[in-house]
């Protein structure tokens, strides 16, 4: 486990708009209660809370992965529109403490669905 340091910064803060996510056509996740994650220089992610997506059309998959400063993550696909979206979504269920904030949240590939429209 690796914590944030000014090596590899890593912030968290409650996005102030709203973060809509549309695939194959339909919104399967609209919040105003995302979190948007700065890591080093890598694009915002924003991980919205499970009670504002469409859990109804996501299906776990075998997926995993580990990251050093997170823990890790399990994946869901999105059966929207006709299509499956495959490992288009992951979530941190049991983050490393210093990441607690995101538990449960679930993040989206952008290159996975139509667009993640980000409001302020």
């Amino acid at each position: 486990m690796k914590l944030p340091s000014p090596d590899h910064p890593i912030t968290i803060t409650a996005h102030r708009g709203r973060v809509r996510v549309i695939c194959n056509g339909e919104a399967v996740a609209k919040s105003t209660h995302a979190l948007a994650m700065q890591e080093k220089t890598a694009p915002t992610v924003f991980y919205i809370p499970r009670d504002d997506a469409q859990m109804a059309l996501f299906e776990r998959t075998m997926h995993s992965t580990h990251c050093s400063y997170k823990g890790d993550a399990s994946y869901y696909s999105i059966r929207a529109g006709g299509k499956l979206n495959e490992n288009a979504i992951w979530s941190y269920e049991e983050p490393y403490p210093a990441m607690a904030e995101i538990t449960g949240y679930l993040a989206f590939y952008p290159n996975r669905v139509d667009a993640i429209e980000v409001t302020e």
